[in-house]
């Protein structure tokens, strides 16, 4: 399985762990490369999460 590059954002509004990931920080802010749906739910995260910096 290859790794997801840290600047690839998410824009799941669904995802247990959106609001503090920096996957859909970057999506809203446009700074994303690019913007993908990965696979969290309302329960769980993807399992491609990167803590947000504080």
């Amino acid at each position: 399985m290859s790794k997801v590059p840290e600047n690839v954002g998410c824009d799941n509004q669904e995802c247990f762990e959106k609001n503090n990931c920096k996957r859909n920080e970057i999506a809203k802010d446009g700074s994303a490369v690019e913007v993908k749906t990965f696979g969290g739910t309302p329960e769980k995260g993807c399992g491609k999460f990167i803590a947000k910096d504080k």
